[in-house]
């Protein structure tokens, strides 16, 4: 076995070589991109960083030779960028782009919460993201290459609209990802609506499909978390979700989510060196590494063990019935 400084050496070191590779490649296909969508590149407000569209494309155009997609569209995340813009809306860092339509959208996507255990804090503030795994459980995200899959809706309770009692279903898109992101499904990764209904109490309701033993269904509050936090899942809000399944469902595409887990070892390496990620050949949100300070990824082969104890940990929880509603 290496020695951990030597072994941290070598990290660093194919890290930048990778990233390395990767921007020579992709500076070589920069050239195909066309003026239009040129005109949305940058590091601005609704712009799409360089590094992540051409990745984005690279991946897309894979996919498409390899026969694993179809659909002309694309997507990508930036899930660098801050949850909120300069007006204090939600931030846009999620990209739905469609080359033959010349059409380009950036619109707000949640990133992953995260946790804070005893063991570890690996837990993600409301602005800006800092932590990042592929561990199951870890309830964070993991950039890397993703292909849309099935979709599976499912009944979440009762809520009131327009003075009516009525159910709320949720539509969940199920990602497939390859090489660090190939547990996608283990982790129940996927993109879906950025609201949740938070359960108050229940009432009878026997001709419900959804009704329990003895006719009751669950009631709740409709929360919407555009633009914030989720459990590791890409979140959208009401119109930007039914828009992107309509357009993936029984047609997939790929989704590319920005930073991999290179891109964060390499950009932390530099900043504990005080190095200008612009001469480095690196990129992250400015105002999010000035906010975060150092970002870290947390492999699956560290953290998960972490986190199967703090499983095996917590007491044994009979969930109690909630109140009947009033």
């Amino acid at each position: 076995m290496l020695p951990k400084t030597l072994h941290l050496t070598v990290v660093a070191t194919v890290s930048a070589l990778l990233l390395m590779a990767s921007s020579a490649l992709a500076t070589e296909r920069s050239e195909d991109i066309p003026d239009w969508l040129q005109n949305h590149v940058g590091t601005g407000e609704g712009k799409i960083a360089p590094v992540i569209l051409q990745r984005a494309r690279l991946l897309h155009q894979r996919k498409l030779r390899e026969g694993a997609v179809s659909n002309p569209c694309y997507l990508a995340m930036d899930a660098t960028r801050p949850s909120a813009g300069p007006g204090g809306e939600p931030g846009r860092r999620f990209y739905i782009i469609c080359e033959a339509e010349k059409s380009f959208r950036a619109v707000s996507s949640g990133y992953g919460n995260g946790r804070k255990l005893q063991r570890a804090n690996f837990s993600n503030g409301r602005q800006c993201a800092k932590n990042f795994s592929n561990a199951e459980g870890s309830k964070l995200t993991a950039g890397g290459a993703y292909v849309t899959a099935e979709t599976r809706t499912s009944f979440k309770g009762y809520f009131t609209q327009s003075g009516e009692r009525v159910p709320f279903y949720r539509t969940f898109l199920l990602f497939d990802g390859e090489g660090e992101t190939d547990n996608a499904r283990e982790r129940a990764i996927g993109g879906h609506q950025a609201r949740f209904l938070k359960w108050q109490c229940r009432f009878q309701k026997p001709d419900s499909p959804h009704a329990d033993d003895e006719g009751y269904v669950p009631y709740g509050r409709l929360v919407d978390y555009t633009g914030g936090r989720s459990n590791g899942c890409t979140t959208w809000s009401e119109e930007v979700s039914a828009e992107i399944l309509a357009l993936v469902e029984g047609n997939p595409t790929t989704l590319y989510i920005y930073p991999e887990s290179g891109d964060v070892d390499a950009v932390a390496a530099a900043v504990r060196k005080r190095q200008s990620l612009v001469q480095a050949g690196l990129y992250w949100n400015a105002q999010c590494l000035n906010h975060i300070g150092t970002p870290r990824f947390w492999p699956k082969r560290d953290l998960q063990p972490i986190i199967n104890a703090w499983r095996d940990s917590l007491p044994q929880y009979t969930p109690k019935p909630l109140p009947i509603c009033n």
